[in-house]
């Protein structure tokens, strides 16, 4: 089997290359370092107009029509860059199922003004008391005539306090199994009732803490059917679950390559087996992850959606790279916890940043113990945990 993407995925890679040269430039990551927002406004408009915020969408869906190997090269280059894309791929999830389960009306409304880059929609779906089990939410929606009112919380609200919209998950039945009575919202942000407060992860990055006290929502802002959201979430996880794998651990090894080969100084500690060793290891760690994520690029070529795979591809990815964080960090020693932006600092930080970092990845689109459920249950067919 031959695992390259082909010569159409290496031209567009070196495209991509060329335009991350350009618009990522020193000021936004400055501006990512200091205020821990992974969103830029300016770097968002700029995929925008390269038309790259849906480009494997068909074309007479405001897409390029660029195919599933494309598009992975393209998530392999931004995930290496560290690009500030949270606002435009919670956008482009959202969208996606919009575009796959929204009326006409909602498809006009959030669609086009999402590619155009004229709003962004982020997700709400995890509770204070709930973590990964979004389908315990005890958010609830109750119906009010032809609207709904929305009272509760959500954690991890990425970029709330930039976007227009959220994708919620609410309880409409209390009284039926918690993955039946839910349903799903857009829910306008720029609202009396909402309220958003900021929240800093151990790497620094903010995400937020949202409550929504009465808040009132239009009917034509649920997306598909009352009671039915855990069919929609379903869709949206598989969306979020796909995708590159291992662009973090590139990031890091390539930051610790240029030291172990002296970048300057008279050591060089590449002549270390030790070194070597854990070096080695990322290596080969990082193919696997990147080996994983195209299998589920294949599928999509396929026709088929890659639910499984994509747990397997993120859960690999996310504990090797806290694996490989560990490992640099233990190299380096006591230096390994300089931080990003000290002059000394081994590697430019990067071992201390990804170190840091790395323990969120494993909570992304649901935690490691969530995948291996989803890995033993509907791939290996073994019963649910009691």
């Amino acid at each position: 089997m031959d695992f390259r993407l082909g010569e159409r995925s290496d031209a567009f890679r070196a495209e991509v290359r060329e335009f991350l040269d350009e618009a990522l430039t020193d000021e936004v990551r400055d501006t990512i370092h200091r205020t821990g927002v992974h969103h830029n406004w300016d770097f968002h408009r700029a995929v925008v107009d390269k038309g790259w915020l849906a480009p494997g969408w068909p074309v007479e869906d405001g897409g390029q029509g660029r195919d599933p190997m494309e598009m992975i090269a393209l998530s392999e280059e931004f995930q290496k860059a560290a690009a500030p894309t949270y606002g435009v791929g919670t956008t482009l999830m959202v969208a996606n199922v919009v575009r796959h389960i929204g009326t006409e009306e909602q498809k006009r409304r959030f669609v086009a003004p999402a590619l155009r880059g004229e709003i962004i929609m982020v997700l709400g779906f995890t509770e204070p008391e709930c973590g990964s089990d979004v389908a315990a939410a005890q958010t609830r929606a109750v119906r009010d005539g032809d609207e709904w009112i929305i009272n509760g919380s959500k954690m991890f609200t990425t970029n709330a306090q930039e976007a227009d919209y959220a994708f919620m998950l609410t309880r409409t039945n209390p009284d039926v199994a918690k993955h039946k009575g839910l349903t799903t919202f857009i829910v306008p942000l720029r609202q009396e009732g909402v309220e958003i407060r900021p929240v800093y992860t151990l790497s620094g990055e903010r995400t937020n803490l949202t409550f929504y006290n009465e808040v009132r929502v239009d009917d034509s802002m649920r997306i598909g059917e009352v009671d039915g959201g855990w069919d929609v979430m379903t869709l949206i996880l598989t969306f979020e679950r796909t995708g590159a794998q291992g662009g973090w651990s590139a990031a890091l090894l390539e930051a610790m390559e240029r030291w172990a080969m002296g970048a300057g100084g008279a050591a060089v500690p590449a002549e270390d087996p030790v070194v070597r060793s854990r070096l080695g290891r990322a290596a080969a760690e990082i193919e696997v992850a990147r080996l994983l994520a195209r299998r589920c690029a294949w599928m999509q070529a396929a026709g088929k959606l890659p639910g499984v795979e994509g747990s397997m591809a993120k859960l690999f990815a996310s504990e090797a790279v806290t694996r490989q964080a560990g490992d640099m960090v233990d190299l380096l020693g006591p230096d390994g916890i300089r931080s990003q932006g000290d002059p000394t600092a081994p590697a430019g930080g990067a071992a201390d940043y990804a170190f840091r970092f790395a323990l969120g990845t494993t909570t992304y689109g649901g935690t490691s113990e969530i995948q291996r459920g989803v890995i033993a249950q509907r791939g290996l067919g073994l019963p649910r945990p009691r």
